[in-house]
């Protein structure tokens, strides 16, 4: 059965995590009241969710599901099956777009490059049907919208369905908040060489659209660390932004949706970015390598093992006024030797307050091999005691 500590380390295991309890003393952070129909905001580092409102709703993305078009061209650009400086051939369905656009024709070949940022910095329509068709396992646009639902499953977002390649109104195409940050987060740490292309903030595309020429997220001029990702708007969707900023060692990405106007969504944008920051603060839990607890070993060579992280662990928490944090180590014992180091063992388990329940794994310290027959008589006879003494209740 899975419990939390052995009874004759009891001791021991509770100076550790009174240890813990004060390091982690935190407060309670207060929730931010978004106007969005529905939003999600996480920290990277630690993926703590700090705010979840309708979060797996599936809703009228518009542009911002055009991340989704970005993703697939990316890998494609990866796997060589289009490079930068291709140019494809624009169809009449792609210029047929209309709204945000770069103004393509059929006369025109387009590098892949300025497709590229033509989708992140003009939002253009007709860019992304151009890349679609030529991504397309049939060469239409719906084939390509089939397999970006697909591949989306594969990425986990369960929530999301795609009928086209840019977000166009239709009653089909659906995403959540959730499926967004999902994205988004993938996109940053996938394709880290592309992720700057997401922070210019102008792109002139052969001088034929003066009046779209700006980068629509209002993040980006300011000093807050903005730099992406993507804003969306339709009269369905209302006004929506899929946003990242980074200060110091922590990255914060949002989605908010279902705004009433520009600037309602420039003000809630900025103010969850400021609120994300200076609401929570990173604390280290642990180091790489330093025992955290000290596992019962069976039938090894050594009676106990060191539970240590693998990497240091790190916590978001509330950073304001007093709290506590409950912690408990949990692993399902005795372990038995043979025991390599590094092979997880156990789990560290987190309740901050007011913020979801991290678990965070536990690895062997070191190389547990199995003992002679003496090692193993005394243990047994050790856990024969434990039994006489604590009951079943005791027992790992």
């Amino acid at each position: 059965m899975t419990t939390c500590f052995t009874s004759t380390s009891a001791t021991a295991c509770m100076g550790v995590l009174t240890g813990l309890w004060l390091v982690l003393s935190a407060p309670t952070a207060q929730a931010f009241d978004t106007k969005a129909r529905a939003a999600y905001v996480m920290d990277q580092g630690t993926d703590t969710v700090l705010l979840d409102k309708n979060a797996n709703t599936p809703l009228p993305p518009a542009s911002m599901s055009k991340l989704m078009t970005l993703y697939v061209a990316f890998e494609a650009v990866r796997d060589g099956r289009l490079t930068m400086d291709e140019e494809l051939p624009v169809s009449a369905h792609a210029m047929s777009y209309r709204g945000s656009t770069m103004f393509l024709d059929t006369t025109d070949r387009v590098r892949v490059e300025d497709l590229l940022r033509g989708i992140i910095v003009l939002s253009g329509n007709d860019a992304c049907a151009v890349i679609a068709e030529a991504l397309s396992p049939d060469g239409t646009e719906a084939g390509f919208a089939r397999y970006m639902t697909r591949r989306a499953r594969e990425m986990g977002m369960t929530d999301s369905t795609f009928t086209n390649s840019n977000g166009w109104p239709d009653p089909n195409h659906r995403m959540s908040v959730r499926d967004l940050a999902i994205l988004a987060d993938r996109l940053i740490e996938d394709f880290p060489e592309f992720y700057p292309l997401f922070s210019e903030k102008e792109f002139t595309f052969d001088g034929r659209a003066p009046s779209n020429v700006n980068n629509r997220n209002p993040l980006l001029a300011l000093d807050i660390g903005a730099d992406g990702l993507k804003t969306g708007h339709t009269e369905e969707a209302g006004y929506g932004l899929v946003g990242s900023a980074k200060q110091g060692d922590r990255r914060v990405i949002f989605v908010l949706s279902g705004l009433n106007s520009t600037r309602e969504r420039a003000e809630e944008s900025e103010a969850v970015v400021n609120w994300s920051f200076r609401q929570f603060i990173k604390k280290t839990l642990a180091r790489q390598g330093q025992p955290v607890e000290q596992a019962e070993v069976w039938m090894g060579d050594s009676p106990t093992v060191g539970l240590v992280p693998a990497q240091d662990l790190e916590i978001l928490l509330p950073a304001l006024s007093d709290g506590v944090v409950n912690a408990e180590v949990v692993y399902t014992g005795p372990v038995t030797a043979p025991i390599v180091a590094g092979e997880q063992l156990a789990e560290l388990v987190l309740q901050p307050e007011d913020l979801p329940e991290m678990r965070l794994p536990l690895v062997a310290q070191n190389d547990v091999g199995t003992g002679g027959f003496p090692v193993k008589i005394v243990t047994a006879a050790r856990i024969l005691v434990s039994r006489v003494l604590n009951g079943p209740e005791g027992e790992l």
